[in-house]
């Protein structure tokens, strides 16, 4: 597996690197900015790229748009977006684009070298990966205007795990129910969610998206 990693910060970079080698992933580029990162995708075509959602020359979201801009160009390129804070505007504006290969980790979890990795090779294979954590604050916090409101406790359970990017599968032994079981609460949250009846990574996300903004 090809990978670039896009960080100016010189040890977390090379922190980055060094752990995506050891698990056997091929890091064919690292770049400090966002000219550079695009540069690399561009004549490498990497299966992924790890990116800071905040680097030079105004630290605001270069990566964020640099990212925006690999899954419209190189649609083959998985984007991790790591960062130091949680935003969930920035989440919303990654998701809004649709489809899998996407993730968004904040920096803490990048030290625990199995989360990482996990990650990385579930966006490559085209899922759509957000951070547990943030799934948790937005979890916790109070909703005036909740859409989720029609859900059961059941379908809520199932929608948090579809936000942090599990699969039916996955979902079914963590929740020790059945695949089966998934697939029926699944259809009742797009039901439920008035979701358009396309394809159902486009629902999956489209779910996500209902779930992030019910939160902010």
């Amino acid at each position: 597996m090809k990978v670039v990693v896009a960080e100016d910060q010189l040890l977390t970079r090379e922190g980055l690197v060094h752990v995506l080698r050891q698990a056997g992933l091929d890091v064919v580029g690292e770049a400090t900015d966002a000219a550079g990162l695009l540069a690399l995708v561009a004549t490498e075509h990497p299966d992924a790229a790890v990116v800071d959602i905040r680097m030079p020359p105004t630290h605001t979201d270069e990566g964020l748009v640099a990212a925006a801009r690999i899954r419209r160009e190189y649609p083959s390129t998985a984007v991790l977006i790591v960062s130091q804070h949680l935003d969930t505007g920035f989440v919303l504006r990654l998701l809004a684009e649709g489809g899998g290969g996407v993730g968004y980790l904040l920096k803490d979890r990048i030290l625990d070298r199995a989360a990482l990795l996990d990650s990385v090779r579930r966006i490559v294979s085209g899922e759509c990966v957000v951070d547990p954590f943030i799934v948790a604050r937005l979890l916790g916090r109070e909703r005036r205007r909740d859409p989720l409101d029609a859900l059961s406790e059941r379908e809520r359970e199932v929608l948090e795990q579809i936000a942090e990017g599990f699969t039916n599968a996955e979902i079914a032994r963590r929740l020790f129910i059945t695949e089966r079981t998934v697939e029926v609460h699944s259809k009742q949250i797009f039901s439920k969610l008035r979701l358009d009846d396309t394809t159902v990574t486009n629902r999956r996300v489209m779910a996500v998206l209902t779930y992030l903004r019910a939160a902010t």
